[in-house]
Order: C-alpha cells, then sequence, then structure tokens
C-alpha cells in the first residue's frame, strides 16, 4: 500500500507551487486518529486573486484558446491515464483524509478514469448548428463557446469524484478552472495536480487556492473574473453563494442537500431491500448527499426489512479505513461526529420512534482518538420528526410505514429536499409509474447509489439546480452564440425605401 508522509502542502497557481500571500497555514486532522497529518496553504483573498488571473490569461492565451476541440479531448484522455497509473496513491490520501474506506476509495479510483474518458469523447462533439433563416441569402447559425474562468467549490465527503465531475466537463468545453477544495480535505486533489503538467495542460489552466470558506471561497464567488460558479455542499451554503453570484449575474450550478427516500413495497424482494438500505445509508459511514435515510416501508413487509437491516447493520465491521476488511471507517470531521451525535439526542428526545440499534460511540473511537459513530437505526418514526426532515449526514436511518402507493408517494415528497429516491417493487408498471411521481432529480428502481458519467445529476427543490454528468452538463460550461451572415453581393437596401 502506498503511503504518504506529513507534508506541507502550497498552492497551485499559474502552473507553480506557491505560498499564501500572508505566509499563514493550516492544518488537517486525520479522521481515525484526531491528530494533524499535514499543512496547507491558507489561502485568501490575494491568493484568489493571483488564481483568477492566472486562469484568465490561461484562457485567452493561444495554447489553450486556439487549441482544436480534439487536442483538448487527447489531453482529457492523457490525464485519466495518469489518474489511473496513481490511484493507490490518490486512494490512500483520500482515505487518510476523510475517513473514506479505502476499498471503496481503490473502487471509486478504478473508476474515475471513466469520467475523463467519456468528457475527452465529448469534447469535440460539442458544436452548433445552422437555423432556417427567412430569406435564402441569410445565413443564420449558432456557436458553442466555453464561458471562461469557472470558480469550483467542492466539498469533504468525495473530493476527488465530485471535483472531477466539475473538472472533465469544464477542460472539455475550453475553460480554465480556480478549485478552493474543503478545508478539511484538500490532500488527494493536491497529489493529483502534478498530473494536469503531465498530461500537457497549459499553465494556469487549473489552479487549486485551498483555505477557508469565509475567506478564499467568498473571494472566489465574489471575483468579477469569474463566469461561472460549480459549488456541490450544504443547501444554506448553496444559497448563499447562488445569491451572491445572482447580484454580479455570474452563472451557478449547486448540488446540494438530500433526505432521500427509500420505499419498499410488499412486493419487492426483502434481501435486496434490506442489503440496498444498507449500502444507501451506512456506506461512506452515511456522508453522501443521496444517502436513503429515510425508510418508507409498506405495512406488510415492514417488520422483515427491518430485521434485515437490523442484523445486517450490527455485523457492519467497524475499523480504521485503511485496513481493506473495513466496512465503516469513522466520520470525516470532528463537528461532523457532534452533529450526528446531536441528532440521535434529538431522535430519542422527540420520544415518537425507537432506537433499535446503535445511537453511541463504539469502542475504537477512545482506544484511538477517531471520530466513530455507530450504525443508527430508528423504527416507527413520523416524516415530521426533525431526523425525518433534517440531513444528518452519518449513519443513521430512521423507518416510517405507509398503506398505499399514494400514501408512499405522499410522504416521499414531503421534504424541503428533492435529490434522490429509490424504489423496491417487483411490479415494473408500479415502479416506473412512482419514479415518475416522486419530486427528485434521480430515481433508482430495484437498486441504489448507481452513477455513470453518461448520465445527469441533480436535484430539485432545496437540492439545487443545475446539472453534472452527461452531455446535459457541457450546456452548463458553455454560451450559445448566434451568429447572421448575409451571403448576396447586392448592395444593402436604404432601411427608409419601402418597397
Amino acid at each position: 500500500m502506498a503511503t504518504l508522509a506529513p507534508k506541507r502542502y502550497q498552492l497551485a497557481i499559474g502552473g507553480e507551487w506557491v505560498d499564501s500571500a500572508e505566509q499563514e497555514t493550516f492544518a488537517s486532522l486525520n479522521p481515525s486518529t484526531g491528530q494533524p497529518w499535514y499543512e496547507a496553504a491558507r489561502g485568501t483573498a490575494e491568493d484568489v486573486r493571483r488564481a483568477v488571473a492566472a486562469a484568465k490569461a490561461a484562457f485567452e492565451r493561444p495554447t489553450w484558446r486556439d487549441m482544436t476541440q480534439t487536442a483538448r479531448g487527447k489531453l482529457l484522455r492523457r490525464l485519466g491515464d495518469l489518474i489511473a497509473e496513481n490511484a493507490e496513491l490518490l486512494a490512500v490520501a483520500e482515505a487518510t483524509d476523510n475517513g473514506k474506506l479505502i476499498r471503496e476509495m481503490r473502487g471509486q479510483l478504478a473508476v474515475l478514469p471513466e469520467y475523463y474518458y467519456y468528457f475527452a469523447g465529448l469534447a469535440d462533439k460539442l458544436h452548433g448548428e445552422t437555423i432556417p433563416a427567412l430569406r435564402r441569402e441569410i445565413l443564420n447559425y449558432t456557436l458553442r463557446e466555453p464561458v471562461g474562468v469557472v470558480g469550483a467549490i467542492t466539498p469533504w465527503n468525495s473530493p476527488l469524484l465530485l471535483t472531477s465531475l466539475k473538472i472533465a466537463p469544464a477542460l472539455a468545453a475550453g475553460c480554465t478552472l480556480v478549485i478552493k477544495p474543503s478545508e478539511h480535505t484538500s490532500a488527494s486533489l493536491l497529489e493529483m495536480m502534478p498530473l494536469f503538467e503531465q498530461a500537457g495542460y497549459p499553465a494556469g489552466v487549473v489552479n487549486v487556492v485551498t483555505g477557508f470558506g469565509h475567506d478564499a471561497g467568498a473571494a472566489l464567488v465574489a471575483h468579477p473574473d469569474v463566469t461561472k460558479l460549480a459549488f456541490t455542499g450544504s443547501s444554506e451554503t448553496g444559497s448563499r453563494i447562488a445569491a451572491q453570484a445572482g447580484a454580479r449575474l455570474a452563472r451557478v450550478t449547486l448540488e446540494l442537500g438530500g433526505k432521500s427516500p427509500q420505499v419498499v413495497f410488499a412486493d419487492a424482494d426483502p434481501h435486496s431491500a434490506a442489503m440496498g438500505i444498507v449500502a444507501g445509508v451506512f456506506a461512506a459511514a452515511g456522508q453522501t448527499c443521496v444517502a436513503g435515510s429515510r425508510v418508507l416501508c409498506q405495512d406488510a413487509v415492514y417488520d422483515e426489512v427491518l430485521e434485515r437491516v437490523r442484523e445486517r447493520a450490527a455485523r457492519i465491521k467497524i475499523g480504521d479505513p485503511l485496513d481493506p476488511d473495513t466496512e465503516l471507517g469513522p466520520l470525516a470531521l470532528r463537528e461532523q461526529l457532534e452533529k450526528v451525535r446531536s441528532y440521535v439526542r434529538i431522535g430519542r428526545d422527540e420520544d415518537r420512534a425507537t432506537l433499535v440499534l446503535g445511537g453511541g460511540v463504539p469502542e475504537i473511537a477512545a482506544r484511538t482518538g477517531g471520530w466513530y459513530f455507530e450504525p443508527t437505526i430508528f423504527a416507527d418514526g413520523r416524516n415530521d420528526m426533525r431526523v425525518c426532515q433534517e440531513e444528518i449526514f452519518g449513519p443513521v436511518v430512521t423507518f416510517l410505514r405507509f398503506r398505499d402507493e399514494d400514501e408512499a408517494v405522499r410522504l416521499a415528497n414531503d421534504t424541503r429536499f428533492g435529490l434522490a429516491a429509490g424504489v423496491w417493487t417487483r411490479d415494473m408498471a408500479r415502479a416506473h409509474r412512482v419514479a415518475s411521481r416522486l419530486d427528485a432529480g434521480t430515481v433508482w428502481l430495484n437498486t441504489y447509489r448507481a452513477m455513470s458519467p453518461m448520465s445527469p445529476l441533480g436535484g430539485f427543490k432545496d437540492s439545487g439546480f443545475g446539472k453534472e454528468n452527461g452531455f446535459e452538463v457541457m450546456r452548463e460550461y458553455t454560451r450559445l452564440k448566434s451568429v447572421w451572415v448575409n451571403t448576396s453581393d447586392e448592395p444593402t437596401a436604404d432601411p427608409f425605401v419601402l418597397r
């Protein structure tokens, strides 16, 4: 297994590694031990100004501006190859930084190059079209052009994947980027940065400013030369970013929070449904925006599915995320551990649900100092409880009962979020019918958490707007221009002489 020695990371600006303008750093803590394991430069508004200037200069420089779309695709393919070659190093960096399982990160890194290959293929499939005009001598056509400098603000739960969902289409479209990763999990992206130069990207096309949201992040949102913002994170922060960007009419894509339902009908395969529920809420310790943290079970199958989930969750092996046998690692942040603990207390205090599993800190936490929390299940919940309405972002799930299809849809949609949903049933007519009625940007039928670079991803309501992945995302990073050409050799008529 690759290892990472403690180190000090700098900012990546204009193809160089540089210290922050204030020469300050901050420490990142290993969630398995609670101890510092690297330092990163604390970027400021001045560093963001430098990075945006580098990105804008790179965007306007002929080496990038005049590069053919096919050539851009070749660079993306080479970048994907380099990610595959360095997969183990990147996997260890992220697993150490945010506590994701090394087994999950190895799987994710095996797939991640496919995102770059997919957008490499799209780079020269992006084009305008000719439009019929009212006169034969008029030619009207459209051009799709890159929007310019993109500011990407990315979260701590899946840094490489969620940042790649922005990097790959932006580069395919011909944009340049300034990325502000989470101050809690910057290591994997910083370890990836040398690969851009190795792939052949001109200096300044991709820049990284590490630091805090109130400083570097706010400066990136406010910068007038950032024409597009792409954010993944909480709905509350996304709302503030949208308001600030709207004040200067900058484009925004927001992939925000969720409180996703998994709907289990009586005719579902109980084993498959139970395993889907376990994967949907306990994978990544529940720290995914699409976590299926509300399970709606029809009365006839409720007890069996609950018991199957409880039995499997009770056997989940909690441990060091770098141990390939571990099934549940620590939460990424000490603050997140406290948030999860507070929600479990809230669930108990509401006195309308029964805690049937977990709810506390396991023994390994005291032994290692890590931020671990047990798989936790509430049964017989009500949809108006806070644990059913608010995003917990931890290994906590609540079971609710429903009688019929209409009630299931009503309960599933009774939330301010609309990111994802799952449906478990053998009745395919009902599966498609319910999918069309659910207020969610992604609906999984008899599976959960399936993803592909080819399929658009994005939420409704407070879960954000705009799309990532698929051809649809290319519209997010381009602007459409209409061009009119008079092809006639005849002199232009006097506009005030009517004929």
